[in-house]
């Protein structure tokens, strides 16, 4: 129920600056990103304001995953934090801050306010989200349902991210007092997730009465996205603020009290994107802080003339610079001169390196080697994934002798499938196209030639030649080969997929959609044919609710088959 104000005390303050610091922390660089939080400080004292609120983890990272179990990080956490209260002034902002908290034999992830020298208070997280990419409950101990903190005369409740999707931390809250919630959060990207976001705050809104500031971090981790995105809600619903989406900053936010409670005062509404549009630029930032925050140079990939490695070349030169993306082309006796012709205009147009090294020499040496123990048996896909093998191979070596990173570009309805060759088109330490399907890639493209992402470095215009999104898809492994003789049609292939793997629909119910009975059969094996080749894949930015790997953990050894 909604809270209700008594009398204001007479020493309690009647406005206040709050400064919502949106920054990408690193995982593990407890003196990096405590730096970055004396520089969030500093910027927001310079314009009066008397709170600064970090994300989630802000000084550990966020997530940690198993590296907060370690008892040295423990310590060196703690001693970070302990170090960055006695450094800063009494003068200028207080911080609430996320950071491990361990206490007692038990940790906790949890919110510290630095306030006058010293942390004033701390909060711990009680709802420890376990499903999907999340397993806080193996890391994390529960904290208490929460008071709010004293601040300055202002009781402000604190709910950690998950707190927030669930009705019991807000409600305590708010009848313990609360008068603002402030949320920090490392909530990750994905196509669904701005909706739900918002309908989550709203409901703790209208349940509390009161406003609430949503603090979400940006950057990659691994595999997570993290879009920023922060806004402010005020306790009748409107929306008083709204951060961009992909970029870092600090936003001040005024507030007043009157009769009813704290006001955010409105704002800036940035427009927060949807759709392609914000799948791209998750793509794009995963990419980036993967390969600058691991220290690469640079990126090395095969351009192959096809729309997988197209897209992949426009965002490693959207997030990296094309002096930084090395694109090169391995043609043999199947590669089109249409593919050395598209591949070439797509490199000219990224402006990036681009070098052809044809590969009939070592898959060619390779059958001479291999040739008296294949004598009498018929040529195959062996022969085909040699080729693939070979190219894999010969784009490592380029790795290995310049430095750069070789990027993989499979998309997800061939993963899903096995429509990859371990060890081939699979090698490489990053794949920003990982979980997207096959249509969605296409519609990437077509985002792509029409838009340049927000801090992209790439050129405008068609960076993608129109006949690389109208030409059949091939991996041109055999003489006239097409994706389709193997293969359902992508717009079939794409929804049987969707469904089997984002919703688990069972399989009568996937036919009663209209499916053909041995397509979605043949689908669902060589879904579960393929796992094997999926633990083997390279890490790529998650954006669906369901991506392989921490989303999706399925058994390599599986006899089960779901009868019809």
């Amino acid at each position: 129920m909604p809270a209700s104000y008594g009398p204001r005390m007479s020493n309690a303050p009647s406005q206040l600056t709050i400064a919502l610091a949106q920054l990408n922390p690193l995982v593990g660089d407890l003196e990096g990103n405590a730096e970055k939080l004396l520089a969030a400080r500093e910027a927001a004292g310079a314009q009066g304001a008397d709170l600064l609120v970090l994300p989630e983890l802000f000084i550990t990272g966020y997530p940690p995953e198993d590296l907060v179990r370690r008892p040295a990080f423990q310590q060196a956490v703690r001693d970070t934090v302990e170090a960055l209260a006695a450094r800063l002034p009494a003068a200028g902002p207080a911080v609430l801050m996320g950071t491990i908290w361990p206490d007692d034999g038990k940790l906790y992830n949890a919110v510290v306010l630095l306030d006058q020298g010293r942390i004033s208070a701390i909060r711990f997280k009680v709802e420890l989200p376990n499903y999907g990419v999340f397993d806080e409950k193996r890391v994390f101990d529960a904290g208490p349902l929460p008071g709010p903190i004293d601040f300055r005369g202002i009781k402000i409740g604190a709910p950690i991210c998950e707190d927030i999707w669930e009705e019991q931390v807000c409600e305590c809250l708010a009848e313990c007092g609360a008068e603002i919630l402030i949320s920090p959060n490392g909530s990750p990207f994905d196509w669904p997730k701005a909706d739900r976001r918002m309908n989550v705050a709203v409901a703790r809104v209208v349940e509390t009465g009161l406003p609430l500031v949503y603090l979400n971090q940006v950057g990659g981790q691994d595999e997570l996205v993290f879009d920023g995105a922060s806004f402010v809600l005020n306790g009748d619903r409107t929306l008083a603020l709204q951060m961009p989406a992909w970029e870092t900053g600090l936003l001040l936010t005024q507030w007043e009290r009157g009769d009813s409670g704290w006001t955010c005062q409105p704002g800036a509404l940035a427009r927060v994107g949807s759709g392609d549009g914000a799948a791209y630029h998750a793509c794009v930032l995963g990419l980036r802080d993967y390969v600058n925050k691991n220290g690469f140079p640079s990126v090395v990939l095969g351009l192959s003339g096809g729309v997988d490695s197209a897209l992949v070349a426009a965002m490693a030169v959207d997030a990296l610079g094309p002096q930084r993306v090395h694109c090169v082309m391995l043609p043999y006796r199947y590669t089109s001169n249409e593919s050395l012709s598209d591949a070439a205009r797509c490199a000219e147009a990224l402006g990036v390196r681009y070098d052809v090294v044809p590969i009939a020499d070592p898959v060619e040496g390779f059958a001479r080697t291999l040739e008296p123990l294949f004598k009498g048996a018929d040529a195959d896909t062996t022969e085909e994934n040699i080729q693939s093998r070979v190219r894999g191979a010969t784009l490592m070596a380029v790795s290995n002798k310049f430095g750069g990173m070789v990027l993989t570009t499979g998309n997800k309805s061939e993963m899903s499938v096995g429509y990859a060759t371990l060890y081939g088109d699979m090698n490489g330490g990053f794949n920003p196209i990982k979980d997207l399907y096959k249509l969605e890639v296409y519609r990437l493209c077509r985002w792509r030639n029409a838009n340049v992402p927000v801090g992209g470095l790439g050129p405008a215009g068609e960076v993608i030649p129109e006949n690389i999104l109208t030409k059949a898809p091939t991996a041109e492994l055999r003489d006239n080969q097409k994706d389709q003789d193997s293969l359902p049609p992508y717009e079939v292939l794409d929804e049987i997929l969707r469904l089997l793997v984002e919703q688990e629909m069972p399989l009568a119910e996937i036919v009663a959609m209209g499916h053909d009975v041995e397509t979605v059969r043949k689908v669902e094996r060589l879904l579960y044919l393929a796992e094997y080749k999926r633990r083997q894949a390279a890490p790529g930015v998650k954006i669906s609710s369901r991506s392989f790997g921490r989303d999706r953990r399925y058994p390599i050894t599986n006899t089960f088959r779901e009868k019809l």
